[in-house]
Parts: structure tokens; C-alpha cells; sequence
């Protein structure tokens, strides 16, 4: 069976440290999408970690880690994270795989991300400039190097024929300049490490295990809100970040997904550009940004800081056939007196609980909810029992308004910081 774990939000929630959390529970955890803009954060004796591209179980012995055919494999960024990772004492190869299929990010990717992203001006989408955008495109392109690739003879020609390409889409950037051959040394080094590494056909190689009754977790990178078809486009990413993307992005049927396990902060946050409802210009916005130490682990942007967005939280749900939910951050709402809950949008004079098809250049308001703070610090909780009367009141609103139960609450960055909210079970 597969279990799904993924952002319901603009991602930022917190993913790395629940997989972390989690992953002992399981066999394998695997990657199914995204690339090197995805920043997963785990404490690792003590240590910050943010891992991009190996998937968030990698410290834990014994545990296989996939990266899946639907990810784009930046060389380079996964050199430099194995190189971390064995800093503690971790071999990557003997615990993480790669599969055939995966996509691979070349320099000239990097240099078309630039090159767009600047020729955009003020309608820049906020892209990290990894070279994720124009991977995908080269993937549906079918011109495509994959990870197989690496491995044959004719890798070099086939590299060569994709940089030419690639240099003459640049060419219609006028005035952009980019030393691109600086960056191809360290990228073939890189790829000569890859070549080191466990290279398997993963479909096979996750439909075995799963036949062996091993235990998966896939886990995802941004956030529902960003998927390229359901999120809010065109301020998205490249890729399917809901559950409908474990299939393709792994290469297993439907009937072997179990639960689905969204990530939600307890209020809402966003990286870049695009359309964000409830977000805050106010000193509240200020103190939750300082207080939540809200800046991108793969960019450092600043993030945008708002209210929690039911509308939005429910869509996502929706979407994803969320089964659960884990709420993180909670720790941050402490100091507030009071908060606030968007339960609606007004729209053309018109209340809607509904995602509407397109948020940016739309008027709308949020509709909200107040709340009482609980002015007590949730962060030295060591059980739901301790849990203030008021944080309950604003989980149990949630949780109704979702129709989903809020099984897991992140009450702090520790590992052990993760409290089950279920009294009546035991686990």
C-alpha cells in the first residue's frame, strides 16, 4: 500500500520534518515530483537540513529512498546534498535509488529560467531559477536527457543537440548574457557521481516492493495550491503536486493508494508572486513572518504571511482525497489575542466557499471568522491533555469546516515536537 503526504497549501508547510516523523512507519519513501525547489527542512541531531532533491527519509537506516520518474534531477544539487547527507555518517548508496525515467536539469535549463523569468518583468511568477520550468517543457517536448541517459554511450551527443537548442531559444532574449560554459564543469562532474549511484528502473522497482508488502510513503513537494493544472495559475509550478501525480510521477495503479495526508500550516504563508487571499500587509502579517521565521528554505525570500484560507484548505481536500490532516506551526498563533479564519470570498458582491477558476486581477474580500487566542505556549505541550481550551476551539472549527480530522499537530521544529490528536487511540 502507498500512503500520500503532501502540501495543501503554497507549500512551505512543513512536509520535510512530518516525513522525517513518519518515515520510521514505512519501508520507502519516494519522490514522485518536482525538483530542487522544493526545500524539505529536518533537525538532524540538533542540525538544520534542508534536503531538495533525496527524499526526507534518507537519515533513517534501513529505509529506502526513491526518486521517482516524475521528479527533474538537478546532477549538481544532488552531488552537493549527498555530500551533506554523508557528513553524517549516511551512504547514499546504499539506501537511495534512482529511476531511469527521471528527467535531468542542464545547465542551459538554468540559463532559459533566468532568461524568462527576467524578460517577464513585473508579471514574473516567481520562478527559483533552478531550471525546473523549461526541464518539463523538454519533457513533454520529448527532447528530454533522462537518467538512463547518463549511462549510454551517446550521452555527450545527445547533450550536445540539446544545448544547441537550448542556445538558440536564448537568442530570442535580447541582450541576456550568461557564462554557461562556467557552469558545464561542475554539472559533468556531477553527472560522473550520478553514474556512481543506484540507477534502477523504478516502476519495476516500486511495484515489487509493494507486491512484497513494503510499506510506502510518497512524498511531495510544494504545495496543492501550486499544481500546474489546479493551483493558481499561471502563478504555479511545472508539475501535478496532488495525489493524482503519485501514479504517473511513480508509476503505480490508483487502487494502491491508501491514506492521503495533507500538511496545512495553522495559518498561511506564500513564496513569490500570484494570487494569495488572505494575505496580511499589516503588522500582524509582520509578526507572523518574524515570529514563524518565514523565509524560503530553497530561495530565502521573505515569505507572504496571512490568515489561515478555509476556501482554499477545503479545495485542496477536495482535490486530493485528503484523509487526514496534520496542522503545523501552531506554535506561532501563541502571542495572538485574537485570530482570524477565512471561511468565504465576496466576489462581484457575491459570498462563495467555492475556489473560483481564476484568482489574480479578480476584486474579492476574504469572509471572516474571530477567534480567541490562548495566550499560552503550545510549544511545551507534551500531550493533546495539555492543549489550551481555545486551541482546541480553533482545531475542532477547522477540522468541522473540513469534514477532515486533524490527526498530527507540529508544535514546534523539533523532531519529537509532533503531538497525535487522538485521545482515544493509541499509537
Amino acid at each position: 500500500m502507498v500512503d500520500v503526504l503532501l502540501g495543501l497549501q503554497w507549500g512551505d508547510e512543513g512536509k520535510g520534518k512530518v516525513v522525517d516523523y513518519l518515515a520510521p512507519r514505512y519501508d520507502v519513501i519516494a519522490r514522485f515530483q518536482g525538483g530542487p525547489n522544493a526545500g524539505h527542512t529536518l533537525y538532524v541531531n540538533g542540525e538544520k537540513v534542508v534536503l531538495h532533491q533525496i527524499p526526507s527519509g534518507i537519515f533513517h537506516e534501513g529505509i529506502i529512498n526513491l526518486i521517482g520518474n516524475g521528479v527533474v534531477l538537478d546532477p549538481v544539487t544532488l552531488k552537493k546534498e549527498c555530500d551533506k547527507v554523508a557528513a553524517f555518517g549516511v551512504d547514499v548508496r546504499k539506501n537511495l535509488f534512482i529511476a531511469e525515467r527521471t528527467n535531468v536539469i542542464v545547465p542551459t535549463h538554468r540559463a532559459l529560467d533566468k532568461a524568462s523569468e527576467l524578460s517577464k518583468g513585473d508579471d514574473k511568477i516567481g520562478s527559483t531559477l533552478k531550471g525546473i520550468g523549461p526541464a518539463y517543457m523538454d519533457k513533454t517536448g520529448r527532447n528530454a536527457i533522462r537518467v538512463g541517459d547518463l549511462l549510454r554511450p551517446d550521452f555527450e551527443e545527445q547533450y550536445q543537440k540539446l544545448r544547441k537548442k537550448h542556445i538558440e531559444m536564448l537568442g530570442v532574449y535580447n541582450n541576456f548574457e550568461e557564462d554557461i560554459a562556467s557552469w558545464e564543469q561542475e554539472f559533468f562532474d556531477a553527472v560522473a557521481f550520478l553514474k556512481t549511484l543506484n540507477v534502477t528502473n523504478g516502476e519495476y522497482f516500486i511495484n515489487k516492493l509493494i507486491k512484497e508488502g513494503k510499506k510506502v510513503l510518497a512524498e511531495g513537494a510544494q504545495g496543492s495550491m501550486l499544481d500546474v493544472d489546479f493551483g493558481t495559475f499561471p502563478f504555479v509550478t511545472s508539475s501535478n503536486t496532488i495525489s493524482a501525480g503519485v501514479c504517473t510521477g511513480l508509476g503505480i495503479a490508483p487502487q494502491h493508494i491508501g491514506e492521503v495526508i495533507g500538511v496545512t500550516k495553522a495559518y498561511c504563508t506564500r513564496v513569490g508572486s500570484g494570487p494569495f487571499p488572505t494575505e496580511l500587509f499589516d503588522q500582524t502579517g509582520e509578526e507572523l513572518r518574524k515570529i514563524g521565521h518565514e523565509f524560503g528554505a530553497t530561495t530565502g525570500r521573505p515569505r507572504r504571511c496571512g490568515w489561515i484560507d478555509l476556501v482554499a484548505l477545503n479545495y485542496a481536500c477536495m482535490i486530493n482525497g485528503v484523509t487526514q490532516i496534520v496542522m503545523t506551526k501552531s506554535d506561532v498563533l501563541d502571542s495572538f489575542d485574537a485570530l482570524k479564519v477565512c471561511t468565504a470570498y465576496t466576489m462581484n458582491g457575491q459570498e462563495t466557499s467555492e475556489m473560483p477558476y481564476q484568482l489574480n486581477g479578480v476584486e474579492m474580500e476574504p469572509v471572516y471568522q474571530e477567534f480567541k487566542g490562548w495566550d499560552q505556549e503550545v510549544s511545551k505541550c507534551r500531550s493533546v491533555d495539555e492543549l489550551p481550551v481555545a486551541f482546541e476551539e480553533y482545531l475542532s472549527f477547522i477540522s468541522d469546516y473540513l469534514k477532515t480530522d486533524i490527526r498530527y499537530i507540529s508544535n514546534g521544529p523539533g523532531r519529537e515536537q509532533i503531538l497525535y490528536h487522538d485521545k482515544d487511540v493509541q499509537v
